[in-house]
C-alpha cells in the first residue's frame, strides 16, 4: 500500500505567506520520507481553502520537491475554461518533470458553484462535458469539440503534457453515484467518510471498474493497476494522550471551517443540505474511523484494521490542518514515516 497526503491549506490564523512557507517545508519533508503524492483541494470564498487557484500553489510545490507526485483533488471543472485548463495541466506537468496527477470533479458545494453562476443541479452535466473536452484537448494538436456546454473549432493546441497521452485522472467521491461513474471511466479513485459509507463507495467503484475491465491509465505500482484509496486524518505522537492533545483542537477548527459557508448562509437546522458526511465532533470522527490518532502502535493497528475492511491500496493521510503548528505536524509526520509507514508497505 502506498501513502499520500491531502490538504485544504485552510486558515490557521497565521499570515498566508508564513503558511505557504510552512506547507512547502512540510511537502519537502514528505518528499524525503517517501510519500507517493500530495493532493490539494479547491474551494472558493471560504477559510476552508486558501489555495483556490491550486495550479499556482502546485507550481511552487513542483519546485520544492523532487520525487513527490502532486495534483489537485479536484479541479472544479465547471469553473474552468477547458482551453485554459489544458494549458495549465501541460505547464505543471513539465514544471514537475512528469509528476502531475489530475483530479477532476463537479464541485461538492452548491454555495461555491452558485457564487460562480453555476447551478448545482446542472453541474454534473457541465462537468462531464468539460471532462470530455479537456481529455480531447490534451491528446491533440488541434482541438475540434462539439458539446452541449463547450464547443471549439480548429483551435491550435500549442502545449502538450510531458506524460503521454496525458497525466493520470483521479476522481474523489463520497456517494455511490460518483463512485460508479469513476469506475465506469476507469479513473483512479479516493473516498472518505465513516468506514461503512466509505466501503459502500469502494464497492460501487470496484463493481463498475470490474465491468469496464481495467483503469484507463493503469499504474503498475498499484495492485490491479487502479488506485483505490480512502482519506483519513492521521495524527501520531509518542502516546495516545499527546496525539489527542494537538489533534482535537485542530480537528475542531477544521470541522468548523467545513461548515463555515453553510452557517454563514443560514443552511442549518433539520432541513440543511448535507454536503459531506464528515462528522460533527472529533470524538465522532474517531469512532467512525475518519480520524486515526495515537501512538505509532495505536495508529498502525487501526490502519491495518480499516485496510482489511475497505480493501484499499492507497491511504490518503490528512495530517496537517486547522491551527496546528508546523512543529506538531512535523513531529507527527516523522513518527508516522519512521514507525508506521514501513509496516504498511506490504498491506
Amino acid at each position: 500500500m502506498k501513502i499520500g497526503l491531502f490538504d485544504h491549506v485552510e486558515d490557521a490564523g497565521r499570515p498566508l505567506s508564513t503558511m505557504f512557507d510552512e506547507r512547502l517545508k512540510f511537502a519537502a519533508a514528505a518528499d524525503e520520507a517517501g510519500f507517493y503524492c500530495l493532493h490539494v483541494a479547491e474551494h472558493h470564498a471560504t477559510p476552508l481553502n486558501l489555495v483556490p487557484v491550486p495550479g499556482v500553489y502546485l507550481g511552487a510545490v513542483a519546485r520544492a520537491t523532487k520525487r513527490l507526485r502532486f495534483g489537485p483533488l479536484v479541479y472544479l471543472l465547471p469553473l474552468y475554461s477547458p482551453l485554459r485548463l489544458i494549458e495549465e495541466i501541460c505547464m505543471l506537468d513539465h514544471l514537475s518533470h512528469g509528476r502531475l496527477e489530475v483530479g477532476v470533479g463537479r464541485g461538492v458545494s452548491p454555495f461555491e458553484l452558485k457564487f460562480h453562476k453555476v447551478e448545482h443541479d446542472d453541474s454534473r452535466n457541465i462537468f462531464e462535458d468539460a471532462f470530455k473536452c479537456v481529455s480531447a484537448g490534451l491528446t491533440t494538436d488541434t482541438l475540434t469539440y462539439d458539446g452541449k456546454y463547450y464547443a471549439y473549432q480548429d483551435v491550435p493546441i500549442a502545449l502538450r503534457p510531458l506524460q503521454l497521452p496525458h497525466p493520470p485522472f483521479w476522481y474523489a467521491s463520497s456517494s455511490p453515484i460518483g463512485s460508479t461513474w469513476a469506475g465506469e471511466q476507469g479513473l483512479h479513485f479516493v473516498t472518505l467518510g465513516p468506514t461503512p459509507a466509505a466501503k459502500a463507495c469502494i464497492d460501487a467503484y470496484r463493481a463498475a471498474l470490474g465491468k469496464r475491465g481495467k483503469a484507463a491509465q493503469p499504474k503498475p505500482e498499484f495492485p490491479g493497476g487502479a488506485v483505490i484509496g480512502c482519506q483519513r486524518h492521521i495524527f501520531v505522537a509518542e502516546t495516545d494522550t499527546e496525539a489527542h492533545r494537538f489533534a482535537k483542537p485542530a480537528m475542531e477548527i477544521h470541522l468548523a471551517n467545513l461548515n463555515w459557508l453553510k452557517v454563514r448562509l443560514g443552511d442549518v437546522g433539520p432541513h440543511a443540505r448535507v454536503i459531506i458526511p464528515h462528522g460533527a465532533t472529533y470524538e465522532e470522527m474517531l469512532a467512525h474511523g475518519g480520524v486515526i490518532a495515537g501512538s505509532p502502535q495505536t495508529v498502525r493497528a487501526e490502519i491495518e484494521r480499516q485496510t482489511a475492511v475497505l480493501g484499499i491500496n492507497y491511504l490518503l493521510s490528512y495530517p496537517f490542518l486547522g491551527t496546528m503548528t508546523l512543529d506538531d505536524a512535523m513531529r507527527s509526520l516523522k513518527l508516522f514515516s519512521s514507525e508506521v509507514m514501513p509496516h504498511l508497505a506490504t498491506l
